[in-house]
Order: structure tokens, then C-alpha cells, then sequence
């Protein structure tokens, strides 16, 4: 960043080298690349999207750099947060987002009935937000897509106000626009008329429409129809097949789809406004509460229930019945007449047709006869293929065994029965989950009971490390959690630990599962365990906020101030977040405000970088130092000025922070970060609580230099108002003016020369 950074309006101007070498793509879209970065400077990973200008729509990038501005005041829980642009790479520099977008996820992963309601109310928020700006910020390009997910998979918008329309802009130019992105399918029907007003807020409400269906389902609207048929469609009222909504479905489920099919009225003036539907889905999503995020991966014909990583979970109960393998001559015809009776349901014929022979058929995934059976839900079907000798353990070529099918579809009387039958409950499939781990994930309090009563084992382990304790805790699932605990013969599952080194307690705090981080502390487990990353549950749970957990863990004897391995202590994560009350609560505790982080950041700088005002003011009002020095000397006054948090920068100058502190390596003031980084309101800040305008840096630059370079005319005049001295020269001879002529600032020039 030139010295401490350039800007562009709101944004940072990045340098390629102000990112360490290695880049790793991502994600690609039609125009563009995504790669993931790290910030040397902040030693933290972020999201590098950059515009491939050989093939991207001319005005794009220009337009992309149009908007950096106004984006960049947009700040909120369900808004992508931008850092800046990269003009070496074309490129703009945001949050990363570990879990991509939304559309990608739709794809790989079935998600709960739950999430995808909270899914659907978080993009109603965010819209909402957007469009009671004012004026009202469309979006115009509201698809899954532009829907990306952070580590606990909760919505963030992106890419909004790229697409737009402009005053006379000919209808045909933007329908251009929209089918370039492929945003045909969340275009609404009167933006096809030739006489259209320009697209409103309902425009957006429609695409929402078609989201709430993608979400609903899972899948693509309008699959496999060229873009004049969908054209055609919309136009005459047609709109994505309702009956592709699963019919195992929640009650509320029917509510959503009338808030749906209100979104997507042929009539604009009837699609309701973001803050009506945002009260409906708030209330929906209310009712199906999620205790943590929920999916689950989707492989070969069965729904495994697995967590990638501790942020991914489940339960889910779609099974389907096997396409069959090409079965040997003569063989065809029987087996496809045994499917599809079960298929249909006429469990009577399937019964009198199926003989000793067919059980043991293989059907493609390696189900067996008994598999299928099971899936189609009757009970004296599968006793009936049980009693013509099918093998109770046999196993799909996931290792599914029949007794797993049944647990992860909560059919408690086939789990009785194949337990009568002998079925092996520590069978393992091939990632070595147990029946137990299915029901512990599911909370199926009785599933689980039916099996520990089979002397089925407490405490087995996955592949990598969890316990059924780990995945009942990790989905706020008490119930189970007191079951498993109570068939413990020993204390070890307490601390067991699963790859990532996370005992069942970390689970619990990270989820904010009050009741059962209470249970797991009254049964002995330890609050300063620390997994690989040396995190305790303290660490986890100060980080995403959850006020109750972090005060029963301080009740309960955690370690205030231990640090993980990054050197962040719960008050630095705390203060990273904004969640202000835990930092009362920590702070409270005796929590040391001056400990550093390995790069040298107190909270009150990580609180000021991420612009957190009301936690600076908690953490100056309890002792914490607004003029600590961090990396390369600098003060959070600094990183406020360098982030253009202007009101967190007038916080930290009204605590005394020292207007005119130097960092370390070339000497900058706040008010040379602040007129880098154009930000004129962190400048009068600064001018009025006395920093001086002519401070000299290592190069002996002044802030004068600096805003001439940038070319921010406000600064600029700020800085002469408040007697800059425009003769000053740098340690390479240039006055002010000079730096202007060289950057080709002509604005600057002329009022630097008058």
C-alpha cells in the first residue's frame, strides 16, 4: 500500500506486494476469478475477486470502481465488508468467505428444513437493510450466487449496485446486461416490456422469489430452458414448479412458499416491501430454531450426515430407492418389478412377489434388497425379507448398514426390530460412524436409547476423533448429551478429543449451548483445556458472542487470560467481533487490556481496525491505553485513520489519543494515514484536536504531499485552510504541487497553483 496505503474514495488502494506470494484461486465465474490472500500488514486472510478485462463487458470494471465508494459505506451483519481495490490485478479485496456461495452449497450439500429458513431470513435482512437506505439501494443481481457464506455458514450479500440502470437507458441494453450474468431466471416479467419503468425495489423482491424456491428445493429454475422459453414463461405467469418442493416438509414450510409466491406476483405492486417479509421469515425461521448450521453431504444414492469440519452438520432424512446396476440376462425384469413396487408403495404385492432368491440382489451403491426395504419405511416388509434369510449387517458401498438407514430416518420400530435380528450396533461405515453417531448428530433421544440398551459403545471415535458426545453437544441436543453421560462407565468422553484437538465442551461454548456447557461443567469437565490451536471454550465462545457461556465459563474458573496460538486472548477476539459486553465481562474478570497478539495488537487496536466504536469507548473507560504501539509502531489511531473509521477516530482523539503519534518505519502521522486514505472526516477530526498539518515523515513528506498524491480534493483544502505549507519539499526536492503534476492530479494542481 503506498507506505500505509492509498485509497479510492472509501477504499485502500492495494499493491500486489502488499499480499504474501501465495494465492490460491478459489472460485471462477464467467468475467471473473476469486482468489484467497493474505494481508501482510494485518496477517489475515482475505478475498481478492479480480475482472478477467479481455473478456468482461467494457463498462464493468469501470463501474465496479464507480460504485467502491458507496459500497464501502455499507456496513452490516449480512453484507459482504470490502477492504479496497487492487488496480495491478483489476481487482476488488474483501472478506473471505470460507464456505463460498450459496449456489455452490445448494449443490453439494442437502441442508435442515431450519437452515435454509434462517438462510432465507438472513437474505431478507440484508435486503432490507439495502433498500432502506436512502435513496434505496437495488441489488439487480440477487441470485445464489451473490449469496456467500462465512464460517458458520450465516448469509452475506455481495455483488450489489454493479448492475444498474441509468437515465434513458434503452430496455434492450439492460436485458443485455442481465442475460451477460445469467440472471435471467430472477428477472421479473415486466422488465421484458418495451415500454418498462426502470427497475424498482420490487424488482429485487422478485429475484428473492426465485431464491426462496432455489433454497426451498435445491434446485436451478428453469433447468435445461433456453432464455426465450423462460422469457415466454414469466411473461405469461409462469413460474418454477411448486411441486418440487419436497412433500416431507415442515408445516411452516406452506407459509413460506404464500410469502414465495407474494415475492413473485406477475403485478409489481403487489410483491411486498423487504420490511414486511423480513417480520414473516423472522418469525418462521424463529419457529424452526436451528441450534448450529446444518447440512449434510450428498453422496452416491444415500445422504451422508458428516461434518467436513466442526461448522458443517446435519440431520436430514431423504433417502431414496438405488437406479439398478445392468443385472445379468433374463434377471431384468423381476428386479425392476420388485423396486417398483416399493416404489410405489403396494407393500402387499411386494411382499407376495419378492422371493428367497431376489434378497440377495444388488442394487447399484451396492444396496441389497434388505437396504431398500428399509428405505421404503415398512416394518413387516423388512421383517419379511429378514425372515427369507437377508443378512442384518450386510452394507451399501458407503458401509451403510440397514440398521444405520433406519436411525438416520428415525424409523424406530424397523431399528427395533433389526436390533431383535441381531443387528450389530458398532457396525461402522466407512468413515467409522456408528448408528450412535447418526442418532447423537440427529437428536434421536430415542434411537439412542434403543441402541445403548444393545451395549452399544459410549465412547467410539470416527476417523477423525468424534464421539457421539461431540456431535449431540456440537447441535445443542441436551437430551442426548445427559443420555450419553450417564451411560459413561468412566469420565474420559468428557475430554475426549476429536482432530482438531476439541473436547465436547469447546463444542458446546462455540454453539452457545448454555445448558449444556452447565451440564458438561457439573460433570467435570475442564474449562482450560486447549485444542490445536490452543483455543479454550472461553476463546471459542467470547469470539461469536455468546454472553451467557462466557460468564458461566469465568463462574466455572477459565483462564481470563490465556492466549491461543496466535497470540489472541478472549478479550482480543471479543474485541475484534464488537461484542462489547463481553468485553465488560472479561475486563471485569481482571482481563489484561495491554497483552499483545504475535504481530503486537492490543484489543483497543484490533477493536479500532475493525471500526468497533462503542467497544473503544468500554475498553478506553476500563483501562485500556489508547496510545499502546503495536507492529511498526503503530497506535489504534493509526488503524482507525488507515480504515477511514472516522467515528472511531474522533472516540480515540476525544480519550487523548495523541493526534501526532509517529510509527516506527517511515514516520507517518495519523493525519498522513488519514490523507492516504482520503478520509476527510478522520482529517478535520484530527486538525481540530491540534495535529500538526506540516508534520514531516522519514522522506519528509507532509500530509500535504500525501493528499496531493491521492488526489482528494476536500483533504486537500482542508489541509491549506488549516495553514498547510504548500512550499515544503520532500526529501526528493518535490513540493506538493509537484507530486500533483507527476500523479497527473489536475483537480489538485489548479488548487494547489491558485
Amino acid at each position: 500500500m503506498d507506505s500505509v496505503g492509498g485509497s479510492m474514495g472509501q477504499f485502500t488502494s492495494f499493491r500486489k506486494d502488499d499480499f504474501e506470494a501465495d494465492w490460491t484461486k478459489v472460485a471462477e465465474g464467467r468475467f471473473t476469478q476469486v482468489y484467497q490472500v493474505k494481508l501482510k500488514i494485518w496477517r489475515e486472510k482475505c478475498a481478492l475477486k479480480s475482472y478477467d478485462l479481455a473478456i468482461c463487458p467494457s463498462k464493468f470494471y469501470r463501474r465496479v470502481l464507480d460504485v467502491v465508494s458507496d459500497i464501502a459505506k455499507v456496513k452490516f451483519r449480512y453484507i459482504v465488508p470490502i477492504y479496497g481495490v487492487c488496480s495491478e490485478v483489476t481487482g476488488v479485496v474483501m472478506e473471505y468467505m470460507s464456505n463460498g456461495s450459496l449456489n455452490s452449497l445448494l449443490a453439494s450439500h442437502m441442508l435442515m428444513w431450519p437452515k435454509k429458513f434462517q438462510m432465507i431470513h438472513e437474505v431478507s435482512m440484508g435486503m432490507n437493510f439495502l433498500h432502506s437506505m436512502k435513496p434505496p439501494v437495488l441489488h439487480l443481481n440477487l441470485k445464489t450466487s451473490n449469496i456467500l457464506l462465512d464460517d458458520h455458514l450465516h448469509v452475506k450479500i455481495s455483488d450489489f449496485g454493479l448492475i444498474h440502470w441509468e437515465e434513458g437507458m434503452d430496455t434492450k441494453v439492460f436485458m443485455e446486461d442481465l442475460t451477460a450474468y445469467g440472471n435471467i431466471s430472477y428477472t421479473p416479467p415486466e422488465t421484458f416490456s418495451k415500454n418498462s419503468d426502470p427497475p424498482g425495489t420490487s424488482f429485487d423482491v422478485y429475484s428473492f422469489g426465485i431464491l426462496i424456491w432455489e433454497i426451498l428445493t435445491q434446485q436451478k429454475p428453469y433447468a435445461g430452458c433456453s432464455v426465450t422459453t423462460v422469457l415466454l414463461q414469466v411473461s405469461h405467469g409462469k413460474r418454477p414448479n411448486v411441486d418440487m418442493i419436497p412433500e416431507q416438509r415442515p408445516q411452516e414450510c406452506n407459509q413460506m412458499i404464500s410469502v414465495m409466491k407474494q415475492c413473485w406476483d406477475q403485478e409489481d405492486r403487489k410483491r411486498p416491501p423487504f420490511s414486511d417479509t423480513v417480520k414473516k421469515t423472522e418469525a418462521l425461521s424463529d419457529v424452526l430454531k436451528i441450534p448450529g448450521s446444518a447440512t449434510c453431504l450428498k453422496v452416491g444414492g444415500v445422504d451422508r450426515q458428516k461434518p467436513n469440519y466442526p461448522w458443517l452438520v446435519s440431520p436430514v432424512d431423504k433417502l431414496e430407492l438405488p437406479e439398478m446396476c445392468d443385472p445379468p440376462p433374463g434377471q431384468k425384469h423381476e428386479k425392476e418389478n420388485i423396486l417398483s413396487l416399493l416404489s410405489k408403495k403396494d407393500f402387499g404385492s411386494f411382499r407376495e412377489s419378492v422371493k428367497r432368491e431376489h434378497v440377495h440382489t444388488q442394487f447399484s451403491d451396492k444396496m441389497s434388497l434388505l437396504h431398500c426395504t428399509v428405505v421404503s419405511r415398512d416394518a413387516e416388509s423388512v421383517e419379511h425379507v429378514l425372515n427369507l434369510g437377508a443378512d442384518v449387517n450386510c452394507k451399501t458401498a458407503g458401509g451403510y448398514t440397514p440398521l444405520i438407514i433406519a436411525v438416520l430416518q428415525r424409523l424406530h420400530d424397523i431399528v427395533s426390530l433389526l436390533l431383535e435380528r441381531g443387528a450389530d450396533t458398532n457396525q461402522t461405515d466407512d468413515d467409522q460412524w456408528t448408528a450412535l453417531h447418526f442418532a447423537a448428530q440427529n437428536g434421536d433421544n430415542r434411537a439412542a436409547r434403543l441402541l445403548l440398551d444393545k451395549a452399544t459403545a459410549v465412547d467410539v471415535q470416527e476417523k477423525v476423533g468424534w464421539t457421539p458426545l461431540h456431535l449431540a453437544c456440537q447441535n445443542g441436543h441436551e437430551t442426548v448429551a445427559r443420555l450419553l453421560l450417564s451411560r459413561q462407565s468412566e469420565e474420559p468422553a468428557l475430554g475426549q478429543r476429536e482432530a482438531q484437538g476439541r473436547t465436547p465442551l469447546h463444542l458446546a461454548a462455540a454453539y452457545g449451548h448454555m445448558d449444556i456447557v452447565k451440564l458438561l461443567l457439573s460433570q467435570g469437565a475442564k474449562p482450560n483445556v486447549a485444542d490445536s490451536s490452543l483455543s479454550t471454550p472461553l476463546h471459542l465462545s467470547a469470539e461469536d458472542g455468546h454472553n451467557r457461556v462466557v460468564r458461566q465459563l469465568l463462574k466455572s474458573g477459565a483462564a481470563v487470560d490465556a492466549a491461543n496460538g496466535k497470540g489472541l486472548t478472549s478479550l482480543h477476539l471479543a474485541a475484534l467481533r464488537g461484542h462489547t459486553g463481553i468485553c465488560r465481562q472479561l475486563l471485569s474478570n481482571q482481563a489484561d487490556p495491554e497483552l499483545r497478539t504475535t504481530q503486537g495488537w492490543t484489543p483497543m487496536h484490533l477493536a479500532a481496525l475493525r471500526g468497533h466504536e462503542a467497544t473503544v469507548i468500554q475498553l478506553e473507560s476500563q483501562g485500556a491505553s489508547v496510545n499502546a504501539r503495536g507492529q511498526d509502531g503503530w497506535t489504534p489511531l493509526h488503524l482507525a485513520c488507515h480504515q477511514s473509521h472516522a467515528a472511531v477516530a474522533a472516540a480515540l482523539l476525544a480519550a487523548k489519543a495523541d493526534p501526532d503519534a509517529s510509527e516506527d518505519s517511515k514516520g507517518w502521522t495519523p493525519l498522513h494515514v488519514a490523507a492516504s486514505s482520503s478520509c476527510f472526516s478522520s482529517v478535520l477530526h484530527l486538525i481540530k484536536c491540534g495535529a500538526n498539518v506540516n508534520a514531516a515523515n522519514s522522506e519528509r513528506a507532509t500530509p500535504l504531499h500525501v493528499a496531493a498524491r491521492h488526489g482528494s480534493a476536500a483533504v486537500v483544502k482542508a489541509l491549506l485552510l488549516n495553514e498547510a505549507d504548500r512550499s515544503l519539499r520532500d526529501s526528493s526536492g518535490s513540493t506538493a504541487l509537484t507530486v500533483a503534476k507527476e500523479s497527473e492530479k489536475l483537480e489538485i494542481v489548479k488548487l494547489l497553483e491558485n
